[in-house]
């Protein structure tokens, strides 16, 4: 069994890990909740799918537990509105399972799929790993909006440098193109360094490169 993810030291309360657990079965709720408090985890629980949909908020980091057979609207229709409004991964729980509805649960974003009575630690395993793997893509989400508000602060021709930098053109290739000083261009240069907070080239290319390439405008 692995640990549980431990939340990064400046992640607000709010933003910790949080496990949805949306089951229609009261015991089923508290028997995971406690399982899940065993590992670290903190968890909700919603009795009603569409408390669950209504109440989960657009900043949510975790992962939800969510069972295919409820009252009103099944596992599978929460699946898919789920879809709309978050991308928390989803592990599916099921006392019924076949091929149909696996297959329709994976088509649907499903992360993991297990059967009712599920193995305590193949439970915590799938969950941990949903987990983690939202922590990470909301990290990495995070030091790309970073980025993208330190390119922002850059002006036009800065930002004109910073592409030809990362291209791996000389000052004295750049000065040419726009017909300025190699000393100009010098001072551009570091403007950008400082203000995208580089200390390197090599960081600057890893952290701005694909960056541009997203941003660069396409064919006419």
């Amino acid at each position: 069994m692995n640990p549980a993810p431990n939340p990064a030291p400046n992640r607000t309360p709010e933003l910790s890990p949080q496990v949805y657990l949306v089951d229609d079965d009261d015991a089923v709720r508290d028997a995971l909740a406690l399982l899940l408090r065993s590992v670290g985890l903190a968890s909700s629980g919603f009795a009603d799918p569409q408390a669950f949909l209504s109440a989960l908020p657009a900043s949510a980091i975790g992962c939800v537990v969510l069972d295919i057979r409820m009252p009103g609207i099944s596992g599978l229709d929460v699946l898919s509105r789920l879809a709309d409004q978050s991308d928390l991964p989803v592990v599916m729980l099921t006392g019924h399972a076949n091929v149909d509805l696996c297959r329709r649960a994976f088509k649907g974003g499903a992360m993991e799929f297990l059967q009712k009575p599920v193995d305590d630690d193949v439970f915590l395993d799938a969950v941990q790993a949903a987990v983690r793997t939202h922590v990470a893509s909301r990290e990495r989400l995070a030091v790309t909006q970073a980025a993208a508000d330190r390119l922002a602060r850059l002006s036009g021709r800065e930002h004109e440098v910073l592409e030809r930098i990362v291209r791996g053109m000389s000052n004295k290739e750049i000065a040419r193109e726009f017909d300025l000083s190699p000393r100009t261009v010098e001072t551009y240069r570091a403007n950008v360094f400082a203000k995208l907070e580089a200390d390197s080239l090599a960081q600057l290319i890893r952290q701005y490169a694909t960056l541009l390439d997203e941003r660069a405008p396409g064919p006419p």
